[in-house]
């Protein structure tokens, strides 16, 4: 969203607070102004502060090559307040001045040229945008061609609500009367006619129709090569053979590929989780649905991506979501009490946030319930072997090893490990425990005691160390790392 802000603006005013000084956004920002080839006016906000340290804000801008005036550079500082409203004026004026230099002008002639900035569908108006007009007058009546869409302007209005009857270069307008609901980024261009707007906006779904049918082609001559390969593979292999050798290799080959039972099917569909994305506006959906192409662990559970769009939770959602067994996430969008109740019915999960990150936390938590559970070694007690023996039981030798505890405490039920030069070779039960002659259950830190394996084959050596632990299942989580 900032990028996009970048290419369509002509100056970029960069707001850093005075106290906190250069953040990762506001590197990102230069970025973006760098890329764009846009000047820059530095806003120091936040003066009223005590805390406050433009000189210091000034300096960690130099590492960004953003130099100021009072450095030798060309960048105007201006020290601003946007809660007391000191130096705003400043902050204008400075912008204007800058404007003039660059000489930027823009024609309030001819056909209307803008960007669109968001967009949205509301209930009363149906889909509008907001844009900036880089060229011409849009007024009401006109005709407009934006991406695959295209509108009639019925209604107009600012940045506070109040309905306009035109706007000039530079304008932010909102725009009512759209067919569909046009991109966010999209250019917007004045038609002459309805009939042209039609013309062009079939041209363009036609166009995009062709490039993702070669696409589809693409992938179809792939998929076809493959299989040739593999026919190819099966004939030499099965060509020499007889035809009872042959339809004996084919019945071993069915045999192995055994359809799924439905425990292993249901683990199967555990590791997939579907979603619904549904936002306020265009822009919101396009930065969650760049978010979810960031996902890298497909190997523990697949994300799934049924649908997105833009708007409230509708019961075409929710129907979508019972089918996929999917999970849908709303951002700045609201259910009604059917939605809420329908989905209820339907054992349909229904999230909503007001902020990104938070909607991204609980999708990472929804991951990590789909995942099983870690198995977690806890240690209870370690003793050192300090003898090794044999005792005989019936007709057999059971090697024994005398042991005392340095640490902790070992109880009989628990697991138990033998590790010698830092290896474990061997894991698993006690077949007794004792201390002199007794059996006990528990033996405390400081005293000696024999013990021996549930395997005989293991070899005791002096200085080995067998280690008593517990496991516990801790829930997983996911790996996926949204940069955040």
């Amino acid at each position: 969203m900032r990028a996009r802000g970048a290419q369509v603006t002509d100056i970029v005013i960069l707001v850093v607070a005075a106290d906190d000084g250069v953040m990762k956004q506001t590197v990102e920002s230069i970025k973006h102004a760098k890329d764009a080839q846009v000047p820059i006016v530095l806003a120091i906000n936040k003066c009223d502060k005590t805390e406050a340290d433009p000189e210091k804000v000034k300096k960690e801008l130099l590492a960004h090559d953003v130099v100021c005036e009072d450095y030798g550079g060309d960048v105007q500082a201006v020290h601003i307040s946007a809660l007391t409203g000191n130096n705003l004026m400043a902050l204008a004026e400075a912008t204007i001045a800058l404007a003039e230099m660059l000489e930027l002008k823009a024609d309030l002639n001819g056909p209307v040229e803008g960007t669109v900035i968001e967009s949205f569908t509301d209930k009363g108006r149906g889909p509008v945008t907001t844009a900036i007009i880089q060229r011409g007058t849009l007024r009401r009546g006109s005709i407009l061609v934006a991406g695959k869409s295209w509108a009639k302007v019925r209604l107009m209005f600012d940045e506070n609500g109040k309905t306009i009857h035109e706007a000039c270069p530079s304008m932010p307008v909102g725009i009512v009367g759209w067919r569909d609901l046009p991109s966010a980024g999209d250019e917007i261009l004045e038609v002459e006619s309805e009939h042209r707007a039609r013309e062009v906006v079939d041209w363009r779904k036609y166009e995009q129709e062709q490039e993702k049918n070669k696409e589809n082609l693409k992938i179809m001559e792939e998929k076809r090569k493959e299989h040739q390969e593999a026919h190819r593979k099966a004939r030499e292999k099965y060509g020499t053979l007889h035809w009872k050798e042959r339809s004996f290799l084919k019945y071993q080959e069915k045999k192995e590929q055994k359809p799924l039972k439905t425990k292993e099917k249901e683990e199967k569909d555990s590791n997939v989780l579907p979603i619904i994305i549904k936002g306020d506006v265009d822009g919101s959906v396009e930065a969650i649905v760049n978010i979810m192409d960031t996902y890298d662990a497909s190997h523990e559970c697949e994300l799934e991506l049924v649908h997105f769009g833009v708007g409230d939770v509708s019961e075409n959602d929710v129907n979508l979501a019972e089918t996929f067994h999917g999970v849908i996430y709303g951002f700045n969008v609201n259910a009604g009490n059917v939605i809420q109740k329908s989905a209820t019915k339907k054992g349909v999960k229904i999230k909503l946030h007001k902020i990104i990150y938070r909607l991204i936390e609980d999708l990472q938590e929804e991951l990590s319930s789909r995942l099983p559970c870690i198995v977690e070694e806890h240690p209870i007690g370690e003793a050192c072997i300090l003898a090794t023996f044999s005792v005989t039981e019936g007709k057999k030798k059971v090697p024994v090893a005398g042991c005392r505890v340095q640490k902790g405490q070992l109880e009989k039920q628990k697991k138990f490990k033998l590790i010698r030069n830092g290896h474990v070779i061997w894991k698993g039960s006690l077949t007794s425990l004792k201390h002199h002659k007794d059996d006990i259950s528990v033996i405390k830190t400081g005293m000696d005691c024999g013990l021996s394996l549930d395997e005989e084959k293991v070899e005791f050596k002096v200085g080995d160390e067998i280690v008593c632990y517990e496991e516990k299942e801790v829930p997983a989580k996911t790996s996926w790392n949204p940069g955040f």
